[in-house]
C-alpha cells in the first residue's frame, strides 16, 4: 500500500503501531528503516520520524548505531491502561447520564439486541465491533472530547487482548449483560450507579484475562488457535 506524500507522517506512525499492537512485530524485532520504508513505498525519513514518534510512546526502542527495537505493549502495560479506564469509563458514564440523548439511548440499546444476536451465532469479529461501539456511544454522550481522546487511544492499545477475550461465548456473555446494567442505570438517571458498573465493568476484564490465562493472551503463536477453537 502506498502513502500520499502530503499525510505520510500520520498514516506512516499509524501502520506501524497498529502492526505492533496486533502482534505483527514481536518483542526485540528489529525495525529497518530501509524495509519498512519499501513495504510502504515511502522513503526513509518519514519511517524515521514514525520510529521516533513510537520510542515517545514507549512502543519501541532506538540504540545509536544500532537501530529501532520494538517494545511492544506488556502484561502490565495492559493492566495499568485497565486500571486507568475503569476510573476514567466510570467518569464518562457519570457525565452520560445528563448528556445522553434519546437517540444515544436507542443505539445503545440496539447494540445490546445485536451483540445477543451476534454471540448466538458465534459471530465473533461483530462482537468487537460492537464492543468498540458501545464504548464510543458513552464516551460521546458524556460530551467531553479530551477523555474521549485519551480512552480512544487506550481502546486501540488493547484490542489485540480484547479480541481474544470476546472470542470466547462466556466473556462476551457477561460483557453484555454488564451493559445491559450500564444502560439501564443511564435511563433511570443514576450516575452513581452508572459509574460504579461502567467501573466494575472494565474490572471484571481484568479478571478475565487472569482467568484466560496472559501467556495465552501475549502470545501470537497461540493466539489464531485461540480465537478459532475454544470458547
Amino acid at each position: 500500500m502506498e502513502y500520499q506524500e502530503q499525510s505520510l507522517g500520520g498514516q506512516i506512525f499509524n501502520r506501524i503501531r497498529d502492526d505492533i499492537l496486533s502482534g505483527n512485530y514481536a518483542p526485540g524485532e528489529e525495525l529497518k528503516e530501509a524495509t519498512l520504508g519499501k513495504q510502504l513505498g515511502v522513503s526513509r525519513t518519514p519511517v524515521r520520524e514514525a520510529l521516533r514518534q513510537l520510542e515517545l510512546e514507549g512502543l519501541v526502542t532506538i540504540i545509536p548505531n544500532r537501530g529501532a527495537f520494538v517494545e511492544g505493549i506488556s502484561k502490565d502495560d495492559i493492566q495499568d491502561i485497565y486500571e486507568i479506564r475503569s476510573l476514567l469509563e466510570g467518569l464518562f458514564a457519570k457525565k452520560a447520564v445528563t448528556g445522553i440523548t434519546y437517540k444515544e439511548l436507542e443505539e445503545l440499546e440496539e447494540n445490546l439486541y445485536l451483540t445477543e444476536f451476534h454471540i448466538q451465532k458465534e459471530h465473533f469479529e461483530q462482537i468487537l465491533e460492537l464492543d468498540n461501539r458501545f464504548h464510543e456511544i458513552l464516551y460521546e454522550a458524556s460530551k467531553s472530547k479530551m477523555l474521549k481522546h485519551v480512552l480512544s487511544d487506550f481502546h486501540h492499545y488493547v484490542e489485540r487482548v480484547r479480541k481474544v477475550s470476546l472470542s470466547g461465548t462466556k466473556r462476551a456473555k457477561e460483557s453484555n449483560e454488564e451493559h445491559k446494567r450500564i444502560v439501564e442505570a443511564l435511563k433511570a438517571h443514576d450516575a452513581e450507579k452508572a459509574q460504579q458498573l461502567a467501573n466494575q465493568h472494565i474490572m471484571n476484564t481484568i479478571h478475565s484475562y487472569d482467568r484466560y490465562g496472559w501467556d495465552k493472551l501475549l502470545n501470537m503463536n497461540s493466539m489464531e488457535e485461540e480465537i478459532h477453537g475454544k470458547n
